[in-house]
């Protein structure tokens, strides 16, 4: 390739990035955006421009039959190539491409080849769906908004019942029986392979369209087959690596990680952190609305209260420059923000870890400062587990894991080390008294003795 044309092509994926990033999409998950079409500009030979619809779901069926790739990629890399055609390259075919769907497939005739990439039948035109059921995704929207759940287990709901409605030929849920639930459920489990917690989602959500908006409950469906669960033990980092991790992460990435740790946190419980909720005089952190939506408190870790006070002033900065520019509004939760008014500008409801952009909020539309990206931390704790040579197969949420080990060995009882982690049930916690190196007893190897 000529440096003209090297130079072209770079510029191209440039203003394709900026197209994105002008939607409001995070810049770490606008980098996905952008593999994705590159990933597609590679799969077959000629322009972009001079492929159609039928090259785009070839593409799209081809992801959904790899059992690496989950649903939400697939709908990821379906929003990164409309945008490519729709916004970029625009070109007539993509114009009625709904987002969160396939574009429309012209009838042109019989294929090229009578080989086709694997489909499968809950991989229908979303926008199609859309089209047809939207009555009811939008008492489905109000009905989860009134709840207050996140914008996530909105995204999640709507997605599985637009895959359910696909599954049975666009028929309308009404018309549908819990018989059809269990073939779906089953279809999963035993065509599409998913995961246990996977199909455990996508049960709720139909749950929740049965009885909240249609308000025919499912009753019993019977046993139907179930995604297996694997059983599994946690990874857990020794104290050393934990260590080592944390020295080859900076700034703010190491303050994070180290909450992780040194506080039991979750991701989301981090990213979601209030300046308010951090207690310096009584070294503890207040959590909020943590999984199932519940409150807890856990630690403070002093070998960090230095340093977060000294990033809490460089936030601090930020949001009065917000202000003075005529942002410096947070997200609340809305009865919270009609009761105080002015309280989503104050400085103890803002991000303890608030994002580097201001962007729109996807439900009000309003230009607000939201909370750093959970791919910002991830990519961050991946890339420094290899700096530090570990070959554990560290997550994010390994350093929770190890908060609650590094407790338990340390003989804290086991009932406060579930008040710390917000496990609902004891049992949950007790997974962790298996990876200890002196489970109940002292033991030792016969070698050792």
């Amino acid at each position: 390739m000529s440096t003209e044309n090297s130079n072209k092509t770079a510029a191209f994926w440039e203003n394709y990035r900026s197209a994105v990033l002008k939607l409001s999409i995070p810049e770490a998950r606008a980098e996905w955006y952008v593999k994705w079409a590159q990933r597609f500009a590679l799969s077959a030979p000629g322009a972009l421009k001079s492929r159609n619809a039928s090259h785009v779901n070839a593409f799209l069926d081809n992801l959904s039959a790899q059992t690496s790739v989950e649903g939400w990629q697939v709908a990821q890399a379906s929003e990164a190539l409309r945008i490519l055609y729709q916004d970029v390259l625009k070109v007539s075919w993509a114009q009625q491409w709904h987002s969160e769907g396939r574009p429309v497939q012209e009838e042109s005739g019989p294929p090229d080849s009578e080989e086709k990439q694997p489909s499968f039948r809950d991989q229908a035109n979303w926008g199609e769906i859309n089209a047809l059921h939207k009555p009811l995704f939008d008492r489905l929207r109000t009905e989860i908004r009134m709840r207050h759940y996140s914008i996530r287990t909105e995204r999640a709901y709507e997605h599985w019942i637009r895959r359910f409605i696909g599954f049975h030929d666009l028929k309308s849920p009404k018309e549908l029986t819990p018989d059809s639930v269990k073939e779906y459920l089953e279809y999963l489990a035993e065509v599409r392979e998913i995961s246990a917690s996977t199909q455990n989602q996508a049960l709720n959500a139909l749950v929740f369209l049965y009885e909240q908006i249609l308000h025919e409950p499912l009753g019993s469906i019977g046993d139907f087959t179930k995604a297996k669960r694997p059983q599994r033990l946690p990874v857990v980092l020794s104290r050393e690596e934990v260590d080592s991790l944390l020295e080859n992460l900076t700034g703010v990435k190491a303050i994070m990680a180290g909450l992780l740790y040194g506080s039991g946190l979750r991701l989301m419980e981090c990213l979601r952190l209030r300046v308010k909720d951090v207690d310096f005089a009584l070294q503890q952190i207040v959590v909020r609305d943590g999984k199932g939506q519940k409150d807890r408190i856990t630690v403070l870790p002093k070998r960090y209260e230095q340093q977060i006070k000294e990033h809490l002033e460089a936030v601090k900065v930020q949001h009065e420059k917000d202000l003075a520019e005529g942002f410096g509004e947070v997200y609340l939760w809305p009865s919270l923000a009609r009761k105080y008014p002015n309280a989503a500008k104050e400085w103890g409801w803002q991000y303890v870890f608030p994002a580097e952009r201001l962007s729109a909020d996807p439900r009000a539309k309003k230009i607000r400062r939201h909370h750093l990206h959970e791919s910002i931390l991830q990519s961050a704790v991946k890339e420094a587990a290899i700096k530090a040579g570990l070959t554990k197969q560290v997550s994010v949420h390994v350093l929770r894991h190890s908060f609650a080990t590094h407790l338990l060995e340390s003989n804290y009882d086991i009932r406060t080390v579930q008040e710390l982690l917000g496990h609902e049930d004891v049992s949950t916690t007790m997974i962790y008294t298996h990876v200890l190196n002196r489970p109940g007893l002292v033991v030792k190897s016969p070698l050792d003795k």
